[in-house]
């Protein structure tokens, strides 16, 4: 009995010890788990989390740039802190952990259509330009796209009035809807990013975006009753809408459905123009649209 008491006082004295030592002790920090072919990343401090990287291949930059600027930049800003209408991508765990574009590809290629991002048909060399340049960017840095410009008229303005005669002129006149846009939308900038994507721009201690036109919505019944409107909200499984009169409608539209829903985006000739844009197309267009006074 004498033996087992000391045993037990010998294995508490030992658990009181191995208790006192770790007092005070930080836990080490925990490495997330393996995921998408990407090396684990450790971060043991803040600065870890945004992570200093080689410089890369300035021709990719460059390209990158222009793409980025064409395609990206009206939802997550110039120097890619985002704005009213995109996140930032400085803190993007997608990005911070992106090495040359794999992690960023998926998000690019199938877009993020419940968010308001398109799909874009870039291919893997393109989307790799677009990451060494979103990578020149640092959370705690400061970098020449925050020092604006003084003007971004760099462009032909006869060169835009004849690329909006080819493009935009079906849908839009400089005598009728655009008269006077130059006076309503003073701010240059404001005025691009509004023509590229209506809604977008603004914010940031800017003037607000100009609100773009609401998405409408017809359903056509089984009986053939057809119910038009402002389009609320649309899923799998159902789509709801305001009548012109005020009312909410809404309706049930699961995959056996015979309801037809039909969606007007007044968007979606801006979206497809979106990629097709080069530097000189925006910077011309954009020459001719403060003209119009």
């Amino acid at each position: 009995m004498r033996s087992f008491a000391i045993g037990i006082i010998v294995i508490g004295l030992a658990a009181a010890l191995h208790a006192q030592q770790g007092r005070g002790q930080r836990p080490a920090a925990q490495t997330p788990p393996e995921g998408r072919g990407q090396t684990p990343r450790t971060v043991t401090s803040p600065r870890d989390a945004y992570p200093s990287r080689p410089a890369a291949d300035p021709g990719a930059v460059e390209r990158g740039k222009a793409l980025y600027s064409v395609n990206c930049q009206f939802c997550h800003g110039a120097d890619t802190r985002g704005g009213d209408s995109g996140p930032s991508l400085l803190r993007s765990g997608v990005v911070l952990d992106d090495q040359h574009g794999e992690l960023m590809a998926p998000v690019i290629q199938n877009g993020r259509t419940d968010r308001g991002m398109p799909k874009f048909n870039f291919t893997a060399e393109q989307i790799a330009d677009i990451a060494a340049f979103v990578h020149t960017f640092r959370a705690a840095g400061y970098d020449e796209s925050r020092m604006k410009p003084p003007s971004i008229l760099v462009g032909n303005a006869a060169a835009g009035q004849s690329y909006f005669a080819t493009k935009c002129g079906a849908c839009h006149s400089p005598s009728g809807d655009l008269k006077g846009i130059a006076t309503r939308i003073a701010d240059e900038r404001l005025l691009q990013q509004t023509w590229l994507m209506p809604g977008t721009g603004g914010g940031r201690g800017g003037p607000p975006p100009v609100p773009a036109p609401p998405s409408r919505v017809t359903v056509t019944l089984p009986s053939g009753e057809k119910v038009s409107g402002v389009l609320d909200r649309v899923d799998d499984f159902g789509v709801a809408l305001r009548t012109d009169d005020g009312a909410f409608r809404s309706f049930r539209t699961p995959p056996s459905s015979k309801t037809v829903v039909d969606i007007q985006d007044p968007l979606k000739p801006h979206k497809d123009l979106l990629q097709t844009y080069t530097d000189a197309d925006i910077h011309n267009v954009t020459a001719y649209l403060v003209t119009l006074k």
